[in-house]
């Protein structure tokens, strides 16, 4: 038996010449110009798309193509002293067209206030409230915020503002001892809406006791006027009682570190946005909610029982989502919501984590009054026995 070699031998003899029955071959001189026509359209339509989608994406702002701004603090002219507001009312919009010196003075009390019915906690607060004042400044606004720590505190305290680019919000330069003053000086250089909370050690208990409220760095071209504006934050907290239980409540450790709060609550304390507190507004009138959570622990899914949000600037930013019915604020977080209304009732505010609302407190309300409008709600317009069909 031959061998594989043996079967083809390498050789430089001359070949034979082809049989005159055999085609011939197709010349060795490449592809055919029809392909080559074919591969060459090809290829000019792969680069023509890929220029347009890169025009496309340099538009449009696309993934990962957003620009990161560069940020200079503007000339600043004069000075104002800052409207600060107890929760649910907002300072007024700011109008002025240029940047000022805005002195905030803030003051740290701690004091026992009503939680729920019957329920009294010793809240650590900035301002005396839970959430604490509302802060409202313009973008580009050099803040010189004076931190005051009441000579009745037990504790240091200090501040940590979400808005300020700087170490530890703040949090560090703030630090005041009980009887003291702080001085912290930053500039406002993005716009949005900010929590700012106390961060000292532990920053969790200090927040779990209510210290937490939230700033404004309102845009310089402004926002669009609404008729109604409200703030509104939630917050958690962790009592030795149980939900209900009367009496001075002190802090349970436990629960806020497992995450089980007794309590879940708007501004501070169960109803405190229900009944002679509801939010007042009329129809046809356009609403801004500034809300907020506190946390320290949970986060909010935020739902307006009977209306759909209009505009919601997620995480309090200047981007708008529309026709939203539940946002989601983590805690440490915020949004904007807008919304216009058009039927007289009760809209029912709520943590759409429902045992959250009905079992914990995170209830309020927002009476509309007014006549109906635009056909949006017809209410019930039959009713009977049922009847199989």
């Amino acid at each position: 038996m031959s061998t594989l070699l043996e079967q083809e031998p390498v050789t430089t003899a001359r070949r034979p010449a082809p049989r005159r029955d055999t085609p011939p071959r197709t010349p060795r001189h490449g592809l055919p110009w029809v392909l080559l026509i074919l591969l060459a359209a090809v290829a000019v339509i792969a680069a023509l798309g890929w220029a347009a989608r890169e025009r496309a994406a340099s538009a449009s702002g696309a993934a990962f193509r957003a620009p990161i701004p560069v940020r200079q603090a503007p000339a600043i002219r004069g000075e104002e002293i800052a409207e600060l507001t107890t929760p649910p009312n907002v300072p007024k919009p700011i109008t002025r067209t240029y940047a000022t010196k805005v002195i905030v003075n803030l003051e740290i009390v701690e004091k026992t206030m009503r939680l729920a019915d019957g329920v009294s906690y010793t809240f650590w607060t900035f301002g005396g409230s839970v959430p604490g004042r509302f802060i409202r400044v313009r973008e580009g606004d050099q803040v010189e915020l004076h931190l005051k720590n009441h000579p009745g505190s037990m504790v240091p305290h200090n501040i940590d503002l979400h808005a300020v680019t700087g170490p530890g919000g703040g949090a560090e330069a703030t630090t005041t001892m009980p009887g003291h003053e702080s001085v912290l000086r930053f500039t406002a250089l993005n716009p949005g809406l900010y929590v700012y909370h106390c961060a000292f050690a532990p920053a969790s208990l200090h927040v779990a006791n209510g210290m937490y409220g939230m700033i404004l760095v309102q845009p310089k071209e402004g926002m669009t006027p609404v008729d109604r504006e409200f703030y509104v934050m939630q917050g958690d907290f962790y009592t030795k009682g149980a939900y209900g239980q009367p009496g001075l409540q002190p802090f349970d450790l436990q629960k806020a570190v497992d995450e089980r709060p007794d309590y879940v609550v708007f501004n501070g304390a169960v109803g405190s946005l229900t009944g002679d507190h509801a939010l007042k507004v009329r129809t046809g009138e356009t609403v801004r909610l500034f809300v907020g959570n506190g946390g320290p622990n949970l986060t909010s899914s935020f739902h307006v029982i009977g209306e759909i949000f209009d505009n919601v600037y997620a995480e309090g930013s200047t981007v708008a989502q529309h026709n939203v019915q539940t946002t989601s604020i983590p805690a440490g977080g915020s949004a904007i919501v807008e919304f216009r209304t058009e039927t007289p009732g009760k809209l029912v505010m709520v943590d759409h984590a429902l045992f959250r609302a009905f079992s914990k407190g995170a209830v309020g309300l927002m009476q509309v009054d007014g006549e109906p409008l635009h056909g949006a709600f017809a209410g019930r317009i039959s009713e009977g026995p049922f009847t199989q069909k």
